[in-house]
């Protein structure tokens, strides 16, 4: 079993992280530099390089944490009980996931990982996206022919392809809420035999 952190090497972490997140605040996400971080955060370079592997695990963080904020507040929500209500619920985690393209970039990057030990914080929340709709979608008056999870799972998959579309120049002229309500009418509505 591995030692705790010691108290020292956390509070660096943390700095490292309100470094960057004020630089995301005062600018960007894409604008994002190691270097700047570093400076702003007062340690050297190879400090930086201690407790992340590279900007992608910084992100990794930044990110991940934005997104299990949006996942706090659609989980403490009732449950959508129509497609435009769901929509409505998911549109703040969809606007953070497509609010600068190097985001969604990043997230479709780290959304999996080739290796257990290597699931980082969006994989994570990938996962918890799931756990939440599909709680959502068994109490809503959706199909009853599949599982939630299933349901859950198509959903996701949809919201993601809605904003890849919308990155596309050819395909930039669909609102991304109304391509999902395309896509969910046909996923989600009980199906008449």
């Amino acid at each position: 079993m591995g030692r705790a952190p010691q108290k020292r090497t956390l509070e660096t972490r943390a700095k490292l992280i309100a470094a960057a997140q004020a630089i995301v605040l005062e600018s960007s996400y894409t604008n994002l530099k190691t270097e700047n971080v570093v400076q702003r955060a007062g340690v050297a370079k190879g400090t930086f390089f201690a407790h992340f592997k590279d900007k992608d695990a910084l992100m990794d963080q930044l990110i991940g944490a934005r997104i299990n904020e949006c996942l706090d507040q659609i989980e403490a929500r009732p449950a959508p009980g129509t497609i435009d209500e769901l929509i409505k619920e998911l549109m703040p985690l969809v606007n953070l996931m497509r609010c600068e393209r190097y985001v969604f970039d990043v997230i479709l990057r780290l959304s999996g990982a080739a290796a257990i030990e290597v699931i980082g914080s969006i994989a994570q929340t990938f996962e918890r996206q799931i756990i939440v709709m599909a709680g959502w979608l068994a109490q809503g008056p959706f199909r009853t022919d599949i599982s939630p999870q299933l349901m859950a799972e198509g959903v996701q998959a949809f919201y993601i392809q809605a904003m890849a579309l919308n990155f596309c120049a050819i395909n930039q002229v669909v609102p991304v809420e109304d391509r999902m309500r395309e896509y969910l009418k046909a996923w989600l509505q009980p199906t008449t035999a």
